[in-house]
């Protein structure tokens, strides 16, 4: 008999790449997600996106806003909202940090890459986050086309 924890794909992973050319992060996250059981489905087929979700602190607890997940197809009148907020899984003392911290003005708080672990169990990845200035976002992309330039001279050159 297979177990069902070998059919889960660990290999789930869902980024939001919006997020690293937008912002500096400062400290990083791990975050359990508080689901229905139509939302994890749609999460395991990679029908989600993180694009405009940010996160949020209200009485002591972490959520998720604008996060988009599909509705799962085979979930008839027990589907799900696709862009409901959805509670965040983190320990007292981080969340009291992330509080604190979050008082300082230019920090928020962005999701980073959403994932299912080993266990079948979905997982955010949350930083504490500074935003960029429109310089900053250009030296980014001048560094990135730097090094995309240096690869393609290596791999011409190298025989």
């Amino acid at each position: 008999m297979v177990s069902k924890k070998n059919d889960i794909k660990a290999s789930v992973i869902i980024k939001n790449r919006k997020a690293e050319f937008d912002y500096f992060f400062l400290t990083r996250y791990t975050a359990g997600i508080v689901l229905t059981g139509t939302e994890i489905k749609s999460i395991r087929q990679s029908r989600a996106s993180l694009v405009d979700a940010y996160c949020y602190i209200s009485q002591r607890e972490v959520w998720v806003k604008n996060m988009y997940v599909a509705e799962y197809f085979y979930g008839s009148f027990n589907n799900h909202n696709t862009r409901r907020d959805r509670k965040l899984l983190l320990n007292r003392r981080e969340i009291i940090r992330l509080e604190q911290q979050l008082k300082n003005p230019g920090l928020t708080i962005v999701p980073l890459r959403l994932y299912v672990d080993e266990n079948g169990r979905a997982k955010l990845e949350i930083a504490l986050a500074r935003g960029k200035k429109m310089y900053d976002k250009r030296a980014t992309m001048k560094d990135r086309d730097d090094r995309r330039e240096m690869d393609r001279a290596t791999k011409n050159h190298s025989y």
